[in-house]
């Protein structure tokens, strides 16, 4: 790792924080696929760039945020984009309390501001399941400015140093819609790739180290099957989700495989037919 980051490492790592902040520290553990991916996403993040993770469900973008927020100690506030999602949900709201017979009007933050104001990692999950008219409200944080007015109070702030945003996002899924130009363009993108090989192997030695040595490799090679398929376009991306396949193996230690595979992979798609292949795909495996 280059002195560039790991200077900026200690310096993060050096801070402490009280034990309400302290529990957002997230877990580590990510694996990065490809040799240079991890270190040029902390690059990005070291020169305070946005960043946009682009890939299908399941390939890893959540515990590589949680990651970052491991590797630098930076308890991270995460934002779960739908529909609904407004501006109270990001910056905070207005609520009436009572203190000594009285009652006052108190601004309770939200994610956006503790995470300017104490130098926290915002994470910003599925940004473009969002209404596009909703997310505009964080043009002026995310650019070269790292400020925001507040709408509610009229205060005005400036980022914390350590103020690290990362945003994750499924292309082409149900319910989403495009990025808007003037919003993508705050962003530096990479893409997350599906783990596959030893790496994947080495993220199921250390989850599952009792795991049958057959049982381990029979689902691995029913994954790249399935990998396959998706890649000429005959499955839906979330069959060979990484997430779907280690749910698979802890089913499988208590079942039979096929109706592992069943549960934690199969009969999450809609289509009837990607189903059925799915098990055919499994009974070349599974004798």
């Amino acid at each position: 790792m280059n002195s560039f980051i790991n200077n900026e490492r200690a310096e993060r790592r050096a801070r402490s924080y009280e034990n309400e902040s302290a529990a957002l520290i997230q877990e580590g553990g990510y694996i990065s696929p490809t040799p240079n991916l991890w270190e040029d996403i902390l690059i990005g993040v070291v020169l305070k760039k946005p960043i946009l993770l682009k890939g299908p469900s399941g390939s890893g973008k959540t515990k590589l945020a949680q990651s970052i927020s491991h590797y630098f100690n930076q308890p991270m506030h995460s934002v779960n984009c739908s529909v609904d999602l407004d501006a109270e949900s990001l910056l905070g709201f207005k609520t009436i309390n009572v203190r000594d017979g009285q009652s006052i009007i108190e601004f309770v933050e939200g994610p956006v501001v503790r995470a300017m104001k104490e130098g926290h990692i915002l994470y910003i999950d599925e940004i473009n399941m969002a209404k596009p008219e909703t997310l505009p409200i964080l043009h002026s944080v995310l650019d070269h400015r790292r400020m925001l007015t507040n709408p509610f109070t009229g205060e005005v702030i400036h980022a914390h140093p350590n103020f690290t945003v990362l945003a994750a996002i499924n292309e082409g899924y149900v319910g989403t819609s495009p990025m808007n130009e003037a919003l993508k363009n705050r962003f530096i993108s990479f893409s997350i790739p599906y783990l596959s090989g030893e790496q994947l192997h080495k993220i199921i030695q250390s989850l599952f180290p009792e795991a049958d040595t057959i049982l381990v490799e029979t689902i691995m090679n029913i994954n790249e099957d399935l990998k396959k398929q998706v890649m000429n376009g005959l499955l839906a991306e979330e069959a060979a989700s990484v997430r779907s396949l280690l749910d698979a193996i802890a089913l499988a230690e208590h079942m039979p495989v096929r109706r592992a595979i069943q549960y934690a992979i199969a009969e999450k798609l809609e289509d009837r037919m990607e189903r059925k292949l799915i098990m055919e795909l499994v009974e070349t495996w599974v004798k």
